[in-house]
């Protein structure tokens, strides 16, 4: 038995423990979940999206075939039904693994639709899934479709990650780094064009489009003010930086990588590496200081007054840290949240179950740091002209050197990124293993 099974088999017998809770906490029975099904990309046209598998099911295998299910009922093996229905239009791609068909009950139907004689009678069965009407189909009444205590019984599930899920993880995180080295080898060897940065990304880490956990953001200069720049530019660009936000996957499981990358030194270029070389330091203290029973949202507020320290050391702006943080001067130059939690999804759930304060609106993760986590830290600094007209309008603006601010937004702005597992007194970086 080689080690990814050896861990699945014991993230399974830790899911059933979960789910037996789960189930028992919210009045089910056994819990019956779809695989997912493509949507229509317009109801104009007659073209579907790649399907995404619904993450309840794949937290359990990860087999990306439309209209299958998996049957969970505590004390007995789960059943998948594999829809095995092919036809000539299209076939779905084999799954990474094949390790859990030696571990839970695999049927193969060639109709979906047989699954409702196959299901147990006089089990109270919940519907996890957004098509609903296959639920319907299926025969499980509308008022036990994706049952919202039940949802969040399972959202908490999530939450701490098996061994298996840090291996995937892990995995996911090698193959994005190899996709990074690949852009910037590439990216200071010559002038290239957003979009050939991101075929580059997409051949190194053997990845087609909709098999990464998002669409990557690959942005030269000023395009990486916009936080979700993807409308690569077609042309060759004599650019001095790079923002690439890339993730990969595994198994179903997510990474998500950020770097900024510069080229040159001499002049404002040199100020701006300055800058990416604090918000990286500052990057790494916040993720030696994340520890297990700190609020997330504290390291979120932490991450503002290391940041006054680095806009005061290039000379961005003047005056103490509480004075940059409490005058709002540091969250208009980084207006987003610290980080989200990760795993199936890119967002994953589980850690938003408070809304942050006010000055916080955009932050993702405002749960108590637990061992078991695993989340991002992505601090930036960006150069958007929106936030800078209106820091600029302020009071506060008085603080700020506008004439370098003007000279730094032609390179649009920084992000640093690395993906944490929370361990036993602190946290273990997926990222920098693979990617310095």
């Amino acid at each position: 038995m080689d080690e990814l099974e050896k861990l699945y088999r014991e993230h399974v017998k830790e899911l059933e423990k979960r789910y037996a809770a789960a189930l028992g906490k919210a009045g089910y029975d056994a819990v019956l979940v779809h695989a997912g099904a493509p949507k229509i990309r317009s109801s104009f046209d007659d073209q579907y999206w790649s399907l995404r598998v619904t993450p309840h099911f794949q937290h359990w295998l990860p087999l990306a075939i439309a209209d299958s299910g998996l049957l969970i009922q505590p004390g007995k093996t789960p059943i998948v039904y594999e829809n095995v229905h092919r036809d000539f239009w299209e076939d779905p791609a084999a799954p990474e693994s094949e390790h859990f068909r030696r571990v839970l009950e695999v049927v193969e139907l060639e109709d979906p639709d047989l699954v409702r004689e196959m299901l147990p009678q006089g089990v109270k069965i919940a519907y996890v899934g957004e098509d609903t009407a296959r639920g319907a189909k299926w025969g499980i009444p509308e008022d036990r479709h994706n049952s919202a205590a039940l949802a969040k019984a399972l959202d908490a599930v999530r939450v701490t990650k098996t061994p298996y899920e840090i291996h995937c993880l892990t995995e996911a995180n090698r193959r994005a780094a190899a996709g990074h080295r690949s852009v910037v080898d590439t990216f200071r060897d010559g002038d290239f064009s957003e979009l050939e940065l991101q075929l580059e990304y997409l051949r190194a880490t053997s990845q087609d489009d909709p098999e990464t956990p998002y669409k990557n953001i690959v942005a030269l200069d000023e395009h990486a003010a916009t936080l979700h720049h993807v409308s690569y530019g077609r042309k060759k660009t004599t650019a001095h930086t790079l923002l690439l936000d890339a993730g990969a996957t595994s198994n179903g499981y997510a990474s998500d990588i950020t770097r900024t990358f510069v080229k040159g030194g001499e002049g404002t270029t040199g100020v701006f590496a300055a800058l990416v070389a604090k918000i990286d330091a500052l990057q790494l203290q916040l993720c030696r200081e994340a520890k297990p029973g700190m609020p997330y949202q504290d390291l979120h507020d932490r991450a503002h007054v290391l940041l006054a320290g680095a806009l005061r050391d290039v000379g961005i702006a003047k005056g103490g840290d509480p004075e940059l943080v409490e005058a709002g001067v540091t969250r208009k130059f980084l207006p987003h949240g610290l980080g989200h939690s990760l795993g199936l999804q890119t967002h994953d759930v589980g850690c938003a179950l408070i809304k942050p304060e006010p000055r916080n609106p955009f932050l993702r993760n405002t749960s108590v740091i637990a061992e078991g986590q695993v989340f991002t830290i992505e601090p930036g600094c960006y150069f958007i002209e929106s936030l800078m007209d209106e820091l600029k309008a302020s009071p506060a603006g008085k603080a700020v050197d506008w004439k370098l601010v003007g000279e730094l937004s032609k390179f649009g702005g920084i992000r640093i990124e690395d993906d944490l597992q929370v361990v036993d007194g602190g946290t273990k970086n997926l990222t920098r293993a693979f990617l310095p």
